[in-house]
């Protein structure tokens, strides 16, 4: 049974109901708008179909979480990502090429391109130098001066986990959004600091109560299945860092004694760990398919998450 007074964002039933539906069409304008710039804002927008078939029968079909045009011309792909993967980001620049290709014209066309975003909305840091630990990322095409060369393509990433500003420090709407995303469910009541009239239409939309009985169960199998993912990746992780950090250490610590002196030791012990926790890594990501296996998830969703082709995946799974 539920206990929460409002939905979790994050899940995959909340991220849709909320954002994804004609009836809330407004929470999506509302929050798009805080990450736009002011010649992109939003008045109104269309939701198309998630689903983008191939050009050919070679080629692969993809499923975006929202895929929408504003009245103006501007394409939005908008994706939830709970669990981490190797290669997002090249997944990212692979979906924005659907709208490029889908801009193009029969007969005379002069190649202008409507502009194109692709938000993704991550709840995991992405494997990417961040110095300041920005909570949203905004990347351009540009040149070898680092000057803009095409204004049109923008990715954003907003990693939520560096969102770390409590209530009372909240600054703007955008903060507040972001402060949505990362605690609505835990919340019991609309807070003082969030009775802006777009946050009363959200949390009247996120009230659990509300739901027909269909939808508590459609959300109860997302939650479970947003639970379970959570709960295989923290555990793996926590055994396989505890198991290269063991093995990092005593590999460092026999090669420190090999050399025999002080500075060996601690060279052996840093080298050891950080070899260690290399193979931690793996183990850990060994350990989450097995365990994910056992709770039933398919083949190609374990690959997604774990970042590992099938092929290696059956490998891992056999050892």
């Amino acid at each position: 049974m539920i206990k929460d007074r409002y939905i979790n964002p994050l899940t995959d039933f909340g991220f849709k109901k909320l954002f994804g539906e004609a009836a809330n069409k407004e929470l999506l304008i509302h929050f798009l708008n805080q990450l736009l710039p002011e010649k992109h804002q939003v008045e109104d927008l269309e939701y198309l179909p998630s689903e983008r078939l191939p050009s050919s029968f070679l080629d692969r079909k993809v499923i975006f979480d929202i895929y929408c045009t504003s009245s103006r011309g501007e394409h939005f792909i908008i994706e939830l990502q709970r669990s981490k993967q190797n290669h997002f980001i090249d997944r990212s620049i692979f979906y924005s090429t659907f709208p490029i290709q889908e801009q193009s014209e029969r007969g005379d066309w002069n190649f202008k391109l409507w502009p194109i975003y692709t938000i993704c909305i991550l709840d995991f840091k992405i494997n990417q130098p961040n110095p300041h630990n920005r909570v949203i990322r905004y990347v351009q095409l540009k040149d070898q001066d680092k000057e803009l060369f095409f204004e049109d393509l923008t990715y954003i990433y907003i990693e939520l986990p560096n969102f770390t500003k409590t209530l009372d420090e909240l600054e703007d709407l955008q903060d507040k959004w972001l402060y949505l995303f990362r605690y609505l469910a835990k919340l019991e009541d609309r807070p003082a600091a969030l009775q802006e009239r777009i946050f009363i239409g959200l949390f009247r939309a996120a009230e659990i109560a509300s739901y027909s009985i269909e939808e508590r169960q459609n959300y109860e199998v997302s939650l479970k299945k947003h639970r379970d993912i959570k709960n295989v990746i923290d555990t793996a992780l926590e055994e396989g860092l505890e198991k290269g950090r063991a093995e990092g250490l005593e590999e460092g610590l026999e090669k420190g004694l090999e050399q025999g002196r002080e500075e060996g030791r601690e060279e052996g012990l840093k080298e050891g760990e950080e070899r260690g926790l290399e193979k931690g890594a793996l183990a850990a990501k060994k350990a989450m398919a097995k365990q994910m296996q056992a709770a039933n998830l398919p083949l190609d969703q374990i690959a997604q998450i774990t970042g590992c082709s099938l092929e290696q995946l059956k490998n891992w799974l056999k050892d």
